[in-house]
């Protein structure tokens, strides 16, 4: 009874890949993409450019409302730039409830 079943699951298993196959394309799909345009800065080099800019201004001679202005951008671009940096963040909190349910689970 053990071994019928033990063939039976190995049968089973056996089936259960063969269908991947099937799904195998005709038409390759080239694993290289070659660039032959000129590259062009992206968006973070362009904004890093321009805080570049702002800090390298003489602010002396601006108007309140022109620094204000400029303050603004400034805190934008840097936080455009974060947000794109594409990090993960936790909090103390998270870290420690996951520390916590480490420490039950395991």
């Amino acid at each position: 009874m053990k071994k019928s079943i033990l063939w039976i699951t190995a049968t089973f298993l056996l089936f259960s890949f063969a269908p991947i196959q099937i799904n195998a394309t005709t038409n390759p799909v080239p694993l290289f993409v070659s660039i032959t345009s000129a590259i062009e800065p992206t968006k973070s080099e362009i904004m890093v450019a321009r805080l570049n800019e702002i800090k390298a201004m003489d602010k002396s001679a601006l108007s309140s409302v022109e620094k204000k202005a400029l303050r603004k951008e400034t805190k934008s671009i840097k936080h455009a730039l974060q947000i794109s940096n594409g990090g993960v963040y936790l909090s103390t909190g998270a870290i420690i409830l996951i520390a916590v349910l480490l420490i039950i689970l395991l």
